[in-house]
Formats: structure tokens, C-alpha cells, sequence
């Protein structure tokens, strides 16, 4: 019920700016092209993870001859396939998860209902995620006229400017780097499914999902970054300091173009005004802080799923700083961000004890302490990078430490195996 209150609150809110909210983008993918086909896809596997084997390959099949259906359909009525920039699949994931709602709600009874409907709503909850995170861009660039990367750029001094190095490092890749960096940075909500997948395995036998897992932190940090935004908006280098993403829009809001050939200057920050469309959505790297979960959550897969979840984080923050979608800053932040979040469910899901507070109260500080840092000592940063550039790593670092020392106390002990007496020989 509070999730379906705040879709509803989104969606009113999301009105009174003349823009869509997320249940209105998500009605129309029933029938027009999807934004994100490869994730309704995803969230069509997530809800499988209910069903059996049987059934997912109906399931599956019935989806792809929706598809088939939905591109003849269009391509007979001479409509544009990718019409509204969609994909020409995805509708037929869609409905058969909604065909399953309906299943659960008249062909089901009692445990079974329960755990088809949690399938179902683990799928749906995934695509709303996501159309939640648009509208939320969309309101934090309608809201928030004034960013703050001038201040952002100027402490990112400490750190080197990575973003600027990323850059010219990806540019001397040429276009088979980028499009690789692209794939891995717009899809990373299918390798966290593919992640989910595995710690969900078992819930087909065991009639029951797992207290904790991947899907939790993904919505968990979905929901609550945006909140950041509107407290720190700020739109990343390529826009403030560039000519817009891959260098279409942006040039006339452009304080200047730099990026990512030649530093900014070290000057006085202050608030710059920016256009009503550009999203305020860099502080914190949302991106990296879902890379980050999918790390964390590969950890105790198996080594290929271990070795995809490193590639995959090591993947998005080459991504986010060298297409200029980010400063440094940024990504310190979203670690930080993300170890505090899973701390904190991880927390609760095990019951609250002093290690666990102690563990989110300090995530929180040093977060808190990161964001008012970049706000109001900037200049300070800039002009001594050799003190406040391992402050910010040591920071970080120490979160990372806090994470990993307190989890692994919480882990189950397992006593060794008693060893029988030996008895002695007789003579």
C-alpha cells in the first residue's frame, strides 16, 4: 500500500509539471513501442522465478508471439516500429506478466496465490523502478533551475578530475570502446537481474523468496537517490562543460567547452542556471551505487557471475566518468551511498543490533559530511588536493572497511565437525 501511495503521489506530482508519471508511461507500453524492452524482458524472468520449468517455457514463448504479433501489426499499418523511441519488442513480456496477475487473482488459492502475486509483483516493481527514476529526472530538471557543478567541478581538483582523463581515454579508444562502455552503462539493470536470477533460484522449490536480496537495494537506492538530487542537483561535466551527451544539446547552457580536453579554471564556484530538460541526476552516481550492489551481491555466486559482477562495475565507472556523465566526486559518494543502503536493510532484515546502527550512523555521516564538503570547501579542495584528495579516499575507504568487517561478524559461524575419541588400543 505504500509503495501504491507513492506511485500515486509521483503521479499527481509529475501532473502538475506537464510531465508523465510513471503508471501513465507504463499503461502505454501495453500497446506502444517500450522504452526498455531487454528490461521488461528482465522483469518477465524476475516473476518466472515462481513458476515452473513447463511454464516458463510457455510463458516465454507466448511473450515472443505477442511480439511477433504487435511488429506485424505495425509494420503493416506502416507505423514506425521504434515509434517514440521504443523497441520493437517488450510488449509481449508485459502481458503475460499481467496474464499471470489475472491467473493468480482467478485459477489460484492460498499459498500459491500469495507466491504467484509476489512473482508478479517482484516483475512489475522492477519496470515501475524504473519509470519512477524518469519521472523523478523529469521533476528535478522542472524544479531545480539552478545546478551546482561549478562546485562539484572545483572540489573534483582533489580527486585529479577523472572524468577528463576517463575522456580522452575513451576517445582514443574510438567508436569500439564507447559502444561497449554504452552497452555496459544502459543495461545495467539486466546484469542485476541476471545477478537476482541466481539468488532466487530455489524459489520455485522452496515456495518462498529469500529474506534479502539484490532486487531490494536496487529499488531501495532507486528511490531514495532522486531525493539527493533535488538537495544537490547538478548534471555532470558533459553538460556543463561540454556539448551535451555524445555532443548533441547543451552547448548554449554550457558554462564553457572544456571538456575533456582542458581542466576547468580554479575559481570562485557559484550556481549556474540550466535548461528544463537536462536531468539533475549526477550527485550521487546512481549507476555506480547499482554496480556497486551488483558487486556485492556476485560476491557469493559462482566465479563467472563473480568475475561478470567485477567486469561490470569496473565496466560503469569507466562509463560514467569517460562519457562525462560524471565527476569523481560523484562516484566516492555513490559508494558510500550504496554500503550505507545495504547495511541498512541487511540490518533489517536481521534485526536491528548496536553493529548494524553503528554501521549506517557512520555510512550516513560520511555521507552527509561528502555533500557538505563538496558545497562549502571547494575552493579549500581545489587549492590543497594533496590533503583533501586522500581525506576523500580514506573516507570511502573506511566505509568499505566498516561494510565488510561488520558483515562478515553477522555471517552464520559454522562450529568444526567433532572428532570422535580414539580409543586405546589394547595390548
Amino acid at each position: 500500500m505504500a509503495t501504491l501511495g507513492f506511485l500515486v503521489a509521483l503521479e499527481i506530482a509529475a501532473g502538475r509539471y506537464g510531465v508523465p508519471g510513471p503508471m501513465a508511461n507504463q499503461a502505454k507500453e501495453v500497446i506502444f513501442a517500450p522504452k526498455s524492452g531487454p528490461l521488461l524482458y528482465a522483469s518477465m524472468a524476475l516473476m518466472m522465478v515462481v513458476l515452473t520449468w513447463r511454464q516458463r517455457f510457455i510463458a516465454a514463448g507466448v511473450a515472443v508471439g505477442i511480439d511477433i504479433a504487435f511488429f506485424l501489426v505495425r509494420w503493416a499499418f506502416d507505423t514506425r516500429v521504434t515509434e517514440g523511441h521504443g523497441h520493437a519488442f517488450g510488449n509481449g513480456a508485459l502481458w503475460v506478466i499481467l496474464g499471470y496477475a489475472v491467473i493468480a487473482v482467478t485459477r489460484r488459492t492460498g499459498r500459491e496465490r500469495v507466491l504467484l502475486l509476489k512473482g508478479v509483483g517482484l516483475g512489475l516493481i522492477l519496470v515501475a523502478g524504473r519509470k519512477t527514476g524518469d519521472t523523478w529526472l523529469l521533476i528535478t530538471s522542472k524544479t531545480r533551475p539552478e545546478v551546482l557543478d561549478e562546485y562539484v567541478a572545483t572540489a573534483d581538483h582533489a580527486l585529479g578530475n577523472p572524468s577528463w582523463l576517463a575522456g580522452r581515454v575513451i576517445e582514443a579508444t574510438g567508436p569500439i570502446g564507447a559502444h561497449a562502455l554504452d552497452f555496459v552503462y544502459a543495461q545495467l539493470a539486466v546484469a542485476a537481474v541476471v545477478v537476482a536470477l541466481y539468488q532466487l533460484r530455489n524459489v520455485a522449490v522452496e515456495r518462498r523468496f529469500p529474506s534479502h536480496h539484490l532486487v531490494r537495494t536496487f529499488l531501495a537506492i532507486g528511490l531514495l537517490g532522486p531525493a539527493i538530487y533535488m538537495i544537490f542537483p547538478v548534471v555532470g561535466p558533459i553538460y556543463t562543460y561540454g556539448t551535451g551527451a555524445f555532443g548533441t544539446g547543451g552547448e548554449e547552457w554550457a558554462i564553457a567547452n572544456l571538456w575533456p580536453d582542458t581542466l576547468p579554471p580554479i575559481t570562485t564556484p557559484h550556481p549556474v542556471r540550466y535548461d528544463e530538460i537536462t536531468p539533475r541526476n549526477c550527485m550521487p552516481s546512481l549507476h555506480t551505487a547499482w554496480a556497486v550492489a551488483i558487486f556485492i551481491h556476485s560476491r557469493k555466486a559462482p566465479r563467472i557471475l563473480r568475475f561478470a559482477g567485477t567486469f561490470w562495475l569496473i565496466a560503469t565507472l569507466g562509463a560514467t566518468l569517460g562519457f562525462g556523465y560524471h565527476y569523481g566526486a560523484d562516484l566516492v559518494a555513490g559508494v558510500v551511498f550504496t554500503l550505507t543502503i545495504e547495511a541498512a536493510l541487511r540490518s533489517l532484515d536481521r534485526g536491528w543490533d548496536r553493529s548494524g546502527i553503528q554501521l549506517v550512523a557512520y555510512g550516513t555521516t560520511v555521507f552527509a559530511a561528502l555533500l557538505v564538503s563538496y558545497r562549502y570547501l571547494p575552493m579549500e579542495m581545489a587549492e590543497h588536493p594533496w590533503v583533501f584528495g586522500p581525506l576523500l579516499i580514506l573516507a570511502m575507504t573506511s566505509v568499505i572497511y566498516g561494510y565488510i568487517r561488520t558483515t562478515r561478524q553477522w555471517e552464520p559461524k559454522t562450529a568444526p565437525a567433532r572428532q570422535p575419541e580414539r580409543q586405546p588400543e589394547l595390548v
